[in-house]
């Protein structure tokens, strides 16, 4: 089942009524998501709205989001589905007590089957098929990759027990990786692919706008400016979308109404997650404060 959108415009001006602001570029990666009913595959930097896309996409379509988190040593048994074995041994000593002895089609039946995420979203029904979000899927092992094949070439799943269950509409299907590892070939073949690129200074501006509306637009404007440069330097965790939004959040908590450096520094825990970064985004400040002092600064840079 195709999800009724006309073409990339319609796509961002539908997840712009939910405000996650996107380029021509992802607009079009999703579309496609939607129209070819084919996986996609969501790569780039931390924080720069991977995740988010999967959850606005659900939230444009009014459909379920169903999030499977991956983690190193993630198994069949938490991704797909599991057996109650708890559940099947009191129904065998349930049946002993009775005098009856089960067999094995007894026990391997829906009730005593468990629903994991990737099961769930197959066995989904309704009139709007669920999103899926299979959730940085470069930190479980690669092994688990392989576990995934059917599901993303047919929406289906093989349990031995009972049988191969295909889904009644195909999931909207978005995996997300940052890139700590490699994906297998076979992998990416049944995906559709975008990079997201961290955005331009333009809409950075106004994804802060909305998520900051106590922010003026002198802050908006001058911080976007100033994280733009910080991404350029050698950091251990260079800020996302997420940091930004805390970190201006955290400066229209103290009533900054433009990019103060006293101000800047104060709120370098909402930016900077190592000591190292926060040194060399302090020491940015300091130059960018000294360049404004000489008036060779740009507008909307800090002052002091």
């Amino acid at each position: 089942m195709s999800i009724p959108v006309t073409d990339p415009d319609d796509i961002r001006e539908r997840l712009d009524r939910v405000d996650y602001l996107v380029d021509d570029g992802a607009a079009t990666a999703l579309f496609f998501a939607l129209t070819l009913g084919q996986p996609l595959l969501l790569e780039g930097e931390p924080g720069v709205g991977k995740t988010t896309a999967a959850k606005a996409l659900a939230s444009m379509v009014g459909t379920a989001l169903i999030r499977l988190q991956c983690y190193e040593g993630l198994t069949a048994s938490e991704a797909l589905y599991e057996w109650n074995y708890q559940r099947q041994l009191l129904a065998v000593r349930l049946a002993e007590s009775r005098g009856r002895q089960l067999q094995d089609a007894d026990l391997f039946t829906e009730e005593f089957l468990q629903e994991r995420p990737i099961l769930a979203a197959v066995r989904h029904r309704g009139p709007i098929p669920p999103v899926l979000l299979i959730d940085e899927i470069d930190r479980a092992d690669d092994e688990f990759e392989a576990l995934l094949f059917e599901f993303l070439g047919e929406s289906a799943i093989t349990i031995p027990e009972l049988g191969t269950v295909t889904a009644e509409h195909a999931p909207i299907v978005v995996l997300t990786s940052n890139r700590t590892r490699e994906l297998h070939d076979a992998l990416r073949r049944r995906c559709l692919y975008h990079w997201i690129e961290y955005p331009e200074p333009a809409r950075a501006v106004e994804i802060l706008r909305r998520r900051v509306p106590t922010a003026n637009t002198a802050l908006l404007d001058s911080a976007a400016a100033f994280l733009g440069r910080v991404r350029e330097l050698d950091l251990d965790k260079p800020p996302g979308l997420a940091e930004t939004i805390d970190w201006v959040a955290a400066l229209s908590a103290l009533g900054a109404t433009e990019l103060v450096r006293t101000d800047a520094v104060r709120t370098l825990s909402a930016l900077a997650k190592t000591p190292d970064d926060r040194y060399t985004i302090a020491e940015a400040l300091a130059e960018l404060h000294a360049a404004d002092s000489s008036g060779d600064g740009d507008p909307g840079r800090a002052t002091g």
